[in-house]
């Protein structure tokens, strides 16, 4: 990694949540603009549904739940309660 490229990682990190989601979303989708290999264009409509998801979050749209949580539930539910 170049130092240009480490100082920005740091600088992305140092910001909150919600705005680290949303650059990681877009630099995810840029990276399926450069593939070229996807006739359908499946991985772009990912990308364009992380981005997505990513603002709603960011706008405070829908609510998260944390992992643990989603953890439990899934443990849960594979104990049929």
């Amino acid at each position: 990694m170049s130092a240009r490229s480490a100082a920005l990682k740091s600088e992305v990190l140092a910001l909150p949540r919600d705005e680290r989601a949303e650059i990681a979303a877009e630099v995810l989708a840029s990276l399926d603009d450069e593939s070229g290999d996807d006739p359908v264009g499946v991985e772009r409509a990912w990308g364009d549904e992380m981005l997505r998801r990513s603002r709603e979050v960011a706008a405070g749209e829908v609510a998260t739940v944390p992992w643990d949580e989603v953890r439990q539930r899934m443990a849960d539910a594979r104990r049929g309660r």
